[in-house]
């Protein structure tokens, strides 16, 4: 059976969109925008991302131009086109987003006109369920989150509206009982006999699963629903925001609330949140700027309309097995689009707004998590033929793929380098090589550099982060880790995806989030690829004729060749515990703190709370 057969095909438009849209045939479905202008900035965009990969493509071609192709340049010049494009895109949108938010009065109007909507303080009317899925993880820390949600939402006076609901997938038995357990003392905190907590048997659908079959049963009830993931919290007044805005604008969808990384103790969770909590304003902004309403779900942290969310956005069932087939995997982008395509707009809000999530404490547990989404992207090539998708929604969906094939692109053309040593005289022009890698170096750091300019030139901005000096240390180790890991990330990634296409599949479960300490033996295991293919590149590429190719594979040797000691030392306590100390990599709620964040660990611990049951 088709994947089409599964969607049920294209349902018709109901009669007031018809109409609304006969009314202003120009405008996106809420009425914010004007199509032909969104049109523009996107063939905009196009046009640019083309221009600038064609001129960079023609400069990988002259530098090896000089002594003829070889099939190893061509190798080379093929696997830059694959993965070019979307560190482009990439650059693209931070410019864009720096100069929206620098070089723009109204830069935040033209992006979101819909944020206007939040600051209203007409009654709620609409009922909300606040609902977080569980699987196999720690209760504690997930239930006190729902605790402190509940206590803010109480304190906007309209807490009255909003449910909370755990809806859990746990197949360890005793953190199940100890989840039953948990939500039963805590309850009266949650709201009493309003919030509810129901356990499946199996995990059939994965979350996307739980989540759907919630909507059909207990969420009928309910005008809006609150995803949350089992280490996200948001305030009360940032849910308060996002229901005002879908009240005001009932063909929004989806709205997505831009997600930042909470204070960690771990070195590694430090600085990777660090870079995405200054890259990420910049970023958003310019990609929400030409998205507009084909924006962005992320899965949670987000407010969406239940009733559409039920009609129009159940996920097909892939034709064949895992690890490709079957049920989806990462389902966010899909309802987006499927959102979307029933005529419904999905939005993001470009705006930090007490929305947080955890992020993972060691490279291991980072790399884990990124091939859970790597399988699931994957899935999505079914997905590409999909009839009545915006052509907006569908490219985002190819683009979910081909991000992944970027790392393995970059991989193929150093190992292209290394063959080109058999070739005997390269014949390349060796200039021209040392001045494409510092090319290619400055573009892949643009996203970066805008998200620290985007700082610096924000009044407190670089005080917010503990001061001038505090954040430029932070943004100088930032970049220097992120080069050195993000070769081990890709490795992994091209060893998953050749294991991929021989059925090899990982496994949706708990995430670790908690700091421990990772041993030299256990780095060892994991990652003794990434430092024997360094070890054998370089042996290789150094004896090449010209230094062009050594200097462009140099970041990715390295980042390889420290691999393990890279893991181990920011995943240490003692580090962790030395950069907190220090400020080093610290985020706005880790230096001015934030009421939200002060709620978590109130919660008695399981024992305690177990006999005060």
């Amino acid at each position: 059976m088709s994947v089409e057969t599964h969607l049920g095909g294209t349902a018709p438009l109901p009669l007031s969109r018809l109409r609304r849209q006969r009314e202003h045939p120009e405008t996106t479905p809420a009425g914010l925008q004007d199509k032909r202008v969104l049109a523009t900035r996107r063939a905009l965009m196009l046009a640019l991302n083309i221009a600038s990969v064609a001129a960079l493509a023609w400069a990988i071609h002259s530098v090896f131009a000089p002594g003829g192709l070889s099939i190893a340049d061509w190798v080379i010049l093929g696997a830059f086109l694959v993965g070019a494009p979307w560190t482009v895109m990439g650059m693209w949108n931070a410019l864009f987003g720096l100069w929206l938010l620098h070089g723009r009065r109204d830069g935040l109007a033209e992006v979101a006109p819909h944020l206007a909507a939040g600051d209203s303080v007409a009654p709620i009317q609409s009922r909300t369920a606040v609902v977080m899925t569980l699987r196999n993880e720690p209760p504690l820390r997930s239930l006190e989150r729902l605790v402190a949600i509940r206590e803010s939402l109480d304190e906007t006076g309209w807490g009255q509206q909003f449910d909370i609901h755990v809806l859990s997938d746990t197949t360890d038995p005793e953190t199940a009982a100890e989840e039953e357990r948990l939500f039963a003392a805590l309850r009266p905190a949650l709201g009493g006999s309003r919030a509810q907590y129901r356990r499946r048997r199996d995990n059939t659908g994965f979350k996307a699963g739980n989540i759907r079959d919630f909507v059909t049963g207990a969420g009928l009830g309910y005008d809006l629903f609150v995803p949350l993931d089992s280490d996200s919290l948001m305030s009360g007044p940032a849910i308060l925001r996002m229901v005002r805005i879908m009240e005001a604008h009932p063909r929004i969808g989806i709205l997505q609330s831009l997600v930042v990384g909470a204070p960690a103790k771990s070195a590694f969770a430090r600085i990777f949140q660090f870079g995405m909590r200054h890259g990420m304003r910049s970023f958003t902004m310019g990609a929400a700027w030409w998205q507009g309403d084909c924006g962005p779900y992320w899965g949670h942290n987000a407010a969406i309309r239940m009733g559409a969310f039920r009609r129009h956005c159940r996920l097909p069932l892939l034709p064949g097995g895992p690890p490709l087939g079957g049920h989806i995997l990462s389902h966010d982008q899909v309802e987006a689009a499927l959102m979307r395509r029933a005529g419904y707009e999905v939005r993001v809000m470009p705006v930090e707004g007490e929305s947080w999530e955890e992020n993972p404490p060691t490279l291991q547990d980072f790399t884990k998590r990124d091939l859970r989404w790597c399988q699931g992207n994957m899935q999505y090539w079914s997905l590409l033929g999909l009839k009545g998708l915006r052509p907006t929604s569908r490219f985002q969906i190819f683009a979910a793929i081909m991000m992944y094939f970027g790392g393995p692109a970059w991989m193929l053309m150093t190992l292209a380098a290394a063959a080109k040593v058999f070739e005997g005289d390269t014949g390349m022009d060796a200039a021209m090589g040392i001045a494409m890698f510092f090319v290619m170096i400055s573009v892949s750091l643009v996203p970066k550099l805008a998200g620290l300019l985007d700082i610096a030139l924000r009044r407190g901005g670089a005080a917010a982060y503990g001061g001038r000096l505090r954040f430029a240390a932070g943004g100088l180790v930032e970049l220097v880790f992120s080069m050195l890991t993000a070769p081990v990330v890709a490795f992994r990634v091209t060893l998953f995806l050749i294991g991929l296409m021989f059925g090899r599949t990982v496994t949706w479960n708990g995430q670790n989030r908690d700091v421990y300490r990772l041993t030299w033996g256990d780095a060892a295991r994991g990652l003794w690829p990434q430092m024997l293919a360094a070890a054998v590149l370089t042996a290789v590429l150094a004896g090449m004729v010209g230094p062009g190719l050594l200097l462009w594979a140099a970041p990715m040797l390295l980042g390889l060749g420290l691999a393990i000691p890279l893991a181990v030392w920011s995943a240490a306590p003692r580090v962790g515990a030395w950069a907190a100390r220090t400020g080093l990599c610290a985020v706005p709620e880790e230096i001015a703190g934030a009421e939200m964040l002060a709620r978590l660990g109130r919660v008695a611990q399981p024992e305690t709370t177990a006999r005060a049951a």
